[in-house]
């Protein structure tokens, strides 16, 4: 666990760091920059949501595949021209279809003309966030995860924040900002690029001869559509909203899910540096190695995911009384999608692990349900109970989802994630809420949000090492003492 620890804890300093900047541009500048024109906002939401969609169909699942089949290809080379040459035929595939269909598609999706008059740029970023996943990849491949995470976590929010704010206080309008905000994709990728080069790290073989490509893309077309299911699982919500309802809804939505959904900050730091190692120990049939990396990632995501969403839902009124009026509609948006992801983090690296083994397949099938499950769930609530709604079927779906991977794994490998220290750590979390919640609040919503954390952070530390819920945070503890002290 040296590495995991080690490239975790840098990890977690890219996603925190990326999660503070990320809160002030969604809670702060964003509602503030956007007031007027809340549909602008809801605008670059949907740029994004579609480009990271069909980038995962044009990448055809060569990211995933090059972290899977890179410990046991020696002809490296040939994996990496495979690399390069196939998400370049699947950009090649969207622009014309794009091209040849654009007035079908706009019809499908009922996009309103803001939508049209800026649909191009999403043809243009699918190519860089393709080509950049495909750049992560090779990184978290030679075990240096931390890279692309500090310039997708830390990097682009700082250039994000420092676009939003030249156009908060009017130093351009919004048509240039728009260019010169996406631009940001543009340049992550460039930087990554050129890290991999100096690095050394990407080299060529033009030739396929000695890889097994009916393997490989069987393994790719079930990772590609259960990557797409997951998506689509993710982001349909944002795209029903602007197809059901307006931009305008899709920003309310977007502000409220960012609050609810940063609970799921560390099982990104640690899911981001595990895989490679799950890689490893699928390939070599090591059951107790993928064992306890299940169970440590379950505990340590409970208890990191627990602490803060108990933070969050503590101060949420005085969270939202720092935003613009008119987006307060979304306070039950952040309790579904904090619950939901809650227990999406406590299900540890059930995902993970099923794609690197022989039983992926099943993952597929699920997905495919869940699909349509969660199509269906958004038609249904979205127009029922608008953003609220759409925030159910996400929950509902993510839930189902979770599930389903547990009962695959247990069935298939007779491992799970859980053990009776989940249980202590629920109701600790529960006994945490229910006695910060019972102390008085003070006038400032902003010094009541630092009060009431500070409190449950210090309540909370202590009695997670005395119970000592998770070997992993005990030792880090153990270490900091040890340091702090000498």
């Amino acid at each position: 666990m040296g590495i995991v620890r080690r490239q975790s804890f840098l990890n977690s300093i890219s996603f925190y760091f990326g999660m503070v900047i990320g809160a002030i541009n969604t809670v702060i500048i964003y509602p503030n920059a956007f007031k007027d024109n809340p549909e602008y906002f809801g605008l670059i939401q949907i740029l994004l949501a579609y480009s990271i969609v069909i980038a995962t169909f044009t990448t055809i699942g060569i990211p995933k595949i090059f972290i899977r089949y890179f410990p046991a290809i020696k002809h490296k080379g040939q994996l990496f021209f495979l690399s390069l040459i196939t998400p370049l035929l699947g950009f090649v595939l969207a622009l014309t279809t794009y091209l040849l269909f654009k007035s079908q598609i706009f019809e499908i999706l009922n996009a309103s003309s803001l939508l049209k008059e800026n649909f191009f740029y999403i043809i243009l970023l699918v190519f860089f966030i393709g080509f950049y996943e495909v750049l992560t990849a090779i990184s978290r491949s030679f075990l240096s995860a931390s890279t692309p995470v500090f310039i997708n976590e830390v990097f682009l929010k700082l250039y994000s924040i420092l676009m939003l704010s030249l156009y908060w206080f009017n130093f351009f309008d919004f048509p240039f900002f728009l260019k010169i905000y996406l631009f940001g994709y543009v340049l992550k990728f460039i930087i990554l690029l050129f890290i991999q080069h100096r690095n050394k790290r990407i080299s060529f073989t033009l030739s396929f001869k000695n890889l097994d490509l009916v393997d490989i893309f069987k393994y790719g077309f079930f990772v590609l559509l259960g990557g797409v299911s997951v998506l689509i699982v993710t982001r349909i919500d944002m795209m029903m909203l602007a197809s059901l309802l307006n931009l305008e809804q899709v920003a309310y939505y977007t502000v409220a899910f960012f609050i609810g959904n940063a609970i799921m900050v560390p099982s990104k730091s640690i899911s981001a540096i595990s895989l490679p190692l799950i890689s490893q120990a699928c390939e070599k049939n090591e059951i107790d190695k993928i064992q306890s990396l299940y169970s440590k990632s379950s505990i340590n995501q409970l208890i990191i995911g627990g602490l803060f969403f108990i933070c969050v839902w503590l101060n949420i009124d005085d969270i939202f009384s720092l935003l613009p009026e008119k987006f307060s509609v979304g306070k039950y948006v952040v309790l579904y999608i904090g619950i939901s992801q809650l227990f999406n983090m406590a299900s540890g690296l059930n995902g993970e692990i099923i794609i690197n083994s022989k039983f992926y397949r099943y993952d597929l099938y699920s997905n495919i349900f869940l699909v349509f499950l969660t199509i269906a769930t958004n038609y249904y609530f979205i127009q029922k109970f608008g953003i609220d709604g759409a925030a159910m079927a996400t929950a509902i779906s993510i839930l189902i989802f979770n599930l389903t991977r547990l009962i695959i794994l247990k069935i298939n490998l007779n491992i799970q994630p859980f053990t009776v220290k989940t249980l202590y750590t629920i109701l600790l979390l529960v006994i945490l809420y229910i006695t910060i919640n019972k102390l008085p609040s003070l006038s400032f919503p902003l010094v009541n949000i630092i009060y009431k954390s500070f409190v449950a952070i210090i309540i909370f530390t202590p009695s997670l090492y005395l119970l000592n819920l998770s070997e992993d945070i005990t030792s880090f503890l153990n270490e900091l003492r040890s340091k702090l002290l000498s």
